[in-house]
């Protein structure tokens, strides 16, 4: 079995870039920048930029919500491409397919995630359960002194 899965959280370098296909699929690009773990010879930290790709409704989202700047997780595929110039050059092209973008922070205060979200309203409380789970799945006996089993 072979595994192709790329996990990357960087911030997002532009607004993405929405469009269509001809048969109506919607595509956006970004590049989200992401900083190396380790410090280069003058003890800085270089940066990698890459290039991400999302489609369909992903891509709406990311869109609507992303804008430059924010800080992201992106999970998916890394995809090879080659093509040839006008000139007859070979080129290689490299980009992330996302099948998960998370936001991992809120839009900062007084500016928008990105174009056309006048109407996006962050959730009332962030730290509630999630719909369709209990608020305490343990109930009141959980007590943290009781040994597990």
């Amino acid at each position: 079995m072979f595994l192709n899965r790329v996990i990357l959280i960087g911030r997002n370098t532009r607004e993405p870039e929405l469009r269509f296909t001809s048969a109506g699929a919607a595509v956006a690009n970004f590049t989200i920048a992401v900083d190396r773990s380790f410090l280069n010879a003058r003890g800085e930290r270089d940066t990698d930029f890459i290039r991400v790709v999302a489609w369909r409704k992903l891509a709406e989202t990311c869109a609507n919500y992303m804008g430059k700047g924010r800080l992201i997780a992106v999970e998916g595929r890394l995809q090879v491409s080659k093509y040839q110039t006008p000139e007859g050059e070979t080129r290689t092209s490299t980009e992330v397919v996302a099948d998960t973008v998370r936001f991992l922070e809120r839009p900062r205060e007084g500016t928008a995630p990105g174009p056309g979200t006048q109407g996006f309203q962050e959730p009332q409380d962030p730290t509630g359960p999630e719909p369709g789970f209990p608020e305490n799945p343990f109930g009141d006996e959980l007590n943290p002194e009781d040994p597990p089993f």
